[in-house]
């Protein structure tokens, strides 16, 4: 039995067919789309490398089933860059060696996206700790991640002051 889904991929409206009612939101990602960039962790939603956006909140996509997305909109960090302009939080990430192995930086940068959309970011770095607690860094460079969050959120607040100006 297959199911045919419609999703808002990377602001790209998608009808995907799926073969299995289990098949989870990452592997559909990861498996079917050829979107490598959200990578499989634990599968079990303990270490945030799967986070993605779904309607703008993060979310684990190892804990979602495909099957129940239809209608939504996911963002994926292959859609957060506009051509050669990355994203404020991925500069910010590169900047201040938010990395080092490279593996959980999708998860990060998109958990670090959310939060900041969320408006939990603020610049107090305990705060940024907390709300990216839910993202493991085995190489351990969250230094480098809470200083990126915070500069990425600085420089989103002052884009939308001036914006709105």
């Amino acid at each position: 039995m297959s199911l045919c889904i419609s999703l808002t991929l990377n602001g790209e409206a998608r009808d995907v067919s799926i073969d299995d009612p289990r098949v989870t939101l990452l592997d559909l990602l990861r498996e079917r789309l050829a979107l490598p960039g959200t990578k499989k962790g634990c599968d079990r939603g303990q270490c945030g490398a799967c986070t993605v956006l779904v309607n703008g909140q993060r979310a684990n996509a190892c804990l979602m089933l495909a099957a129940g997305l239809d209608g939504a909109e996911i963002t994926t960090i292959e859609g957060l860059a506009r051509g050669e302009d990355l994203h404020p939080v991925q500069a910010a990430f590169i900047e201040h060696d938010g990395f080092q192995c490279g593996y959980c930086t999708p998860g990060q940068i998109m958990s670090a996206v959310g939060l900041i959309a969320e408006g939990d970011a603020g610049s107090d770095p305990e705060r940024i700790r907390e709300g990216m607690s839910g993202n493991i860094c085995r190489c351990g460079a969250y230094h480098g991640i809470t200083l990126a969050v915070q500069e990425a959120s600085r420089r989103m607040a002052a884009k939308e002051e001036g914006d709105a100006a």
